[in-house]
């Protein structure tokens, strides 16, 4: 991934942000803390101002960006699909470069900031009983993954981790605080208490095995986690997995 000015956009969770910076040739990245917004219901109708007001805080314009990296999921259905059509939007106007970061990441990376290269774990709600989950280490250079990003419930995962983390942030931490705090020791951390996950973002995709490079950017898609849930009520009643419009009849 080339240095240059990058676009960083998560919508995974319930706060939504965005954030804009610059990535130096010896691989590090300055940025700015860009913007936020709080409720699933106001991404779409906040998403275009948030990134306006994160690229104009650096004095920048979209033909300008080199790139954008946007969370990967899992996460809220909504929410990501209003995240990735405007990544699209711009990686297809431009033709720039477009890497994707779990969102979970971005929230351990988010804690170790402070703490630094020890196990994290990040949760989020996925309803219904069952979290998002997964297990990090990160270092300044690299990312290693101990346990990737699952639909789980926040006990089973505690079960299956093969080590035990110094603490658990997300919503889906703060949605079971006993079960977190049971496994880790410590009280859950919730997003809010967490820098920007956005600007985790951009600190973090060019990390050994923290991205993925995205190549066809029509075409792809993000980890949801599991269906939305009017596709898991319609699949239920039907029997069948719902038709996907953009895939051609077989």
């Amino acid at each position: 991934m080339s240095a240059g000015t990058w676009l960083a956009i998560d919508t995974a969770t319930d706060i939504a942000s965005v954030a804009a910076g610059r990535r130096h040739g010896d691989g590090t990245t300055t940025s700015d803390s860009g913007a936020h917004v709080q409720g699933a219901r106001r991404h779409a109708a906040e998403i275009i101002r948030l990134i306006d007001f994160a690229l104009a805080r650096i004095g920048v314009a979209c033909r300008d960006l080199d790139g954008v990296v946007v969370s990967d999921g899992p996460g809220s259905f909504t929410g990501l699909r209003i995240g990735w059509a405007a990544a699209k939007g711009l990686v297809q106007e431009t033709g720039m470069q477009f890497v994707a970061v779990p969102s979970l990441l971005a929230a351990a990376a988010g804690a170790a900031v402070k703490l630094g290269p020890v196990p994290i774990a990040a949760c989020f709600d996925a309803l219904r009983g069952d979290v998002y989950g997964a297990l990090y280490v990160v270092h300044p250079d690299r990312v290693e993954t101990i346990v990737a990003p699952a639909t789980t419930t926040l006990a089973a995962f505690a079960r299956a981790s093969p080590v035990t983390p110094v603490l658990v942030v997300g919503d889906g931490a703060t949605r079971y605080p006993e079960a977190a705090l049971e496994w880790s020791g410590s009280a859950p951390v919730p997003l809010a208490s967490l820098p920007p996950l956005a600007t985790m973002l951009l600190s973090l995709f060019s990390r050994t095995g923290a991205a993925r490079a995205i190549d066809d950017a029509s075409a792809a898609e993000p980890v949801y986690g599991r269906p939305a849930e009017a596709q898991a009520r319609w699949e239920a009643r039907h029997g069948r997995p719902l038709p996907d419009p953009s895939r051609p009849p077989r």
